[in-house]
């Protein structure tokens, strides 16, 4: 009897640690319903103001998880900057509705439609669905003709931000790139659907440009460009189970376009599947350019099924009627591994290494490789087996295992 007390106490206080953990979790996301700031669900009236007012008090909040909410419904917004940097160490952005852009290109005075800035702990997520309306602007992309032509704005850029997580998003129709990655570090990309027709110009799905430590996984990815580009100054980018296509594939590049351009160091493609795409693997560099360098790459477990050019260097990009070939790319790229990847080539040339003679390609090796030339379904080896061939031009490196088409290395 005496130990009574004792215990009543004790229960008392874990009730009492068990009510103030329940009503803690219960307070710690705040709603900042975009609806309750003015935003009108009817695909017409402008609900920029009412999404930039209720991030600004997200942002500015500094206690709990601050969450501003896009319910379910289509709002068209203009161009908008969500600007940090926030209060909380977390911010979430939560779309489960649809959001759909301006089709007045004169109301882009900026690159970008939807904009997180300096943002740290943000989480982009919900379900919903982001729509360019780019149909009605891509007549107005003249990049084919002039290779120093101005890009129409980009769906969602992500500008020098942190420690951000994009999931469970859709990307329908950008006016150009779908999702570009900034200046920032440590961002996880996955479950993500991004759809543009085969022949829209330049909307490439992911472009990641002077940033480190960035994943993207696990996603469906159809363009009318490549489905994930990787620009300069990119370091540490881990690309795993992806489906491309439509597009021109996954390339690193294209690179040495621009004066000062920083490195690229670091990739890894891995378990990604390739079907009826332009390119499979891809790394692309400007005739005539200035000095940078790519390395460290590694491209593994890849399934092409119906792909022109499964696996190719090309250090003769061009991708406009402008350029100017008379001088060898001076982007020096080395350390390149291509691995375990097999299907079908719809080009002859199933491995294309077109090198710089003044830079020519150092360490590249083909290990497992089982390409065939002709046509099939499901991605398997299949067409006719001795049809493919491989082409190598200032290469240096060597093959592993088995490799077919016969290796030029």
């Amino acid at each position: 009897m005496g130990s009574s007390p004792t215990l009543l106490r004790r229960a008392r206080l874990l009730l009492l640690l068990f009510s103030s953990v329940v009503v803690s979790s219960s307070a710690a996301v705040v709603i900042f319903n975009v609806k309750d700031y003015g935003a009108v669900p009817d695909a017409k009236k402008d609900s920029a103001q009412a999404f930039m007012h209720a991030w600004k008090d997200a942002c500015g909040a500094a206690e709990g998880e601050p969450r501003v909410l896009v319910p379910e419904g289509t709002f068209m917004v203009s161009p908008v900057v969500f600007q940090g940097p926030c209060k909380s160490p977390a911010v979430v952005f939560q779309v489960a509705g649809t959001v759909v852009a301006s089709e007045d290109l004169s109301e882009f005075s900026d690159d970008a439609w939807i904009e997180f800035d300096h943002v740290d702990g943000l989480l982009l997520t919900g379900g919903g669905k982001f729509d360019g309306r780019g149909s009605s602007a891509w007549q107005y992309n003249d990049c084919k003709h002039s290779s120093s032509c101005t890009l129409l704005p980009t769906s969602i850029k992500l500008s020098s931000v942190t420690n951000t997580t994009v999931r469970s998003i859709t990307s329908l129709n950008s006016k150009s790139f779908h999702l570009v990655v900034h200046g920032s570090r440590d961002v996880n990309l996955h479950s993500l659907t991004i759809t543009a027709p085969a022949d829209s110009p330049n909307t490439d799905g992911i472009h990641i440009g002077k940033s480190s430590n960035v994943n993207v996984g696990r996603s469906a990815i159809g363009t009318g460009d490549d489905c994930i580009s990787i620009g300069p100054g990119s370091v540490g980018v881990t690309i795993t189970s992806v489906r491309c296509g439509p597009g021109h594939g996954i390339s690193v590049g294209s690179l040495g376009k621009y004066e000062d351009e920083e490195d690229v160091a670091g990739v890894r493609v891995r378990n990604c599947t390739f079907q009826g795409t332009t390119n499979g693997v891809r790394i692309k560099t400007w005739p005539n350019s200035q000095p940078s360098a790519a390395s460290d790459m590694i491209f593994e477990n890849i399934v092409m099924d119906n792909v022109a050019n499964p696996i190719i260097i090309n250090q003769q990009y061009c991708a406009s009627s402008s350029c100017s070939n008379q001088s060898p790319s001076r982007v020096k790229i080395s350390d390149v591994k291509f691995k375990n990847i097999r299907g079908v080539s719809l080009s002859k040339v199933a491995v294309n290494l077109l090198c710089s003679n003044l830079v020519p390609c150092k360490g590249v090796e083909l290990g497992d490789i089982h390409l065939t030339y002709g046509s099939g379904g499901g991605g398997g080896d299949g067409g006719d087996d001795g049809g493919a061939t491989a082409s190598c031009t200032n290469v240096d490196g060597l093959s592993l295992g088995s490799v077919i088409p016969p290796a030029c290395l």
